[in-house]
């Protein structure tokens, strides 16, 4: 896969369908990399007569790992977060912002939907206020304005995300580490094959390999973010916000409560979505970009 410099790191990128065409920018969420994206969705995309790029952020995958980073205490920054005291980490969302722009850039492509998943939503939404010469549409998937009012994970779900494989030097273990995680998160309505749930975790770790400092830091960059309430209000770009009803991480009032917030936005809240995103949803996930988008 090509790879470019930008903000003195390395962003690892691909592309599909024709550069001529509009591109939509897939942003993915913690600790997912660009493979988050399903081929298939990018195909519906394609198919609507789109270019889609999708990269993998700072800290995943095969982009640039800031090994020379602290590694962030996640319950300190938290306590320090809720006492409303300053809380550093090693960099932010609008770090993770400025790193899409400068793929842009360097791809000479001068503007684009913007679409991101979970924490891809939260810099989605960033690049939509600071960035709207860039932008022609927004669309928010399973994120959230990150409002302290709103309601918090299930506890089973954050148990999840924060597994830990049984032996971090053993690939088996952490394919299995992974495999766990994913079927906490998804559809129940629209679950995965086991078999397909073990390929796609294999793929993973065998693409990008097992790197929780990188989770950790980029954890740490939505623990520290401000809410985004009053940014959206200055969003002018066609805006469409997509949550599962399932969603036991990034609860559904809180796509609700984006929606709300964003001066030309549209909320579809999908039966049968978790926080994933399954395959039977694909299409109208991919027809729900492609609306929001002609109203650019």
């Amino acid at each position: 896969m090509p790879n470019v410099n930008v903000n003195d790191i390395t962003i690892e990128y691909d592309t599909h369908g024709n550069p001529d065409n509009p591109t939509v920018l897939l942003i993915m969420g913690l600790g997912t990399q660009l493979t988050g994206w399903p081929q298939a969705f990018c195909d519906s995309l394609v198919a609507h007569g789109y270019h889609v790029l999708r990269f993998d952020n700072r800290d995943i995958g095969l982009s640039s790992r800031l090994d020379h980073e602290r590694m962030p205490n996640i319950p300190g920054l938290v306590i320090l977060k809720t006492l409303k005291f300053p809380a550093p980490a090693p960099y932010t969302l609008e770090d993770m912002a400025a790193d899409a722009i400068g793929l842009l850039n360097a791809l000479k492509i001068d503007k684009a939907h913007i679409v991101g998943a979970s924490m891809g939503g939260m810099i989605a939404q960033l690049i939509a206020a600071h960035y709207p010469e860039r932008t022609l549409s927004l669309t928010s998937i399973m994120s959230t304005t990150g409002h302290r009012s709103l309601p918090r994970a299930d506890r089973d779900a954050t148990k999840a995300l924060m597994l830990k494989p049984d032996n971090p030097e053993d690939q088996a273990s952490i394919i299995e580490r992974n495999v766990r995680v994913r079927k906490a998160l998804q559809s129940r309505t629209h679950p995965k094959q086991d078999e397909e749930i073990r390929q796609t975790a294999t793929e993973a770790v065998e693409r990008g390999g097992y790197y929780p400092a990188g989770v950790a830091r980029q954890l740490a960059a939505i623990i520290v973010a401000k809410d985004r309430r009053k940014l959206l209000r200055t969003i002018d770009a066609p805006s469409l916000v997509i949550h599962g009803e399932e969603d036991t991480l990034v609860k559904v009032e809180c796509g609700i409560d984006t929606a709300k917030h964003l001066n030309d936005g549209e909320l579809r809240i999908l039966p049968g979505m978790a926080h994933d995103l399954p395959t039977p949803l694909l299409q109208e996930i991919a027809d729900g970009i492609h609306s929001v988008a002609q109203r650019a």
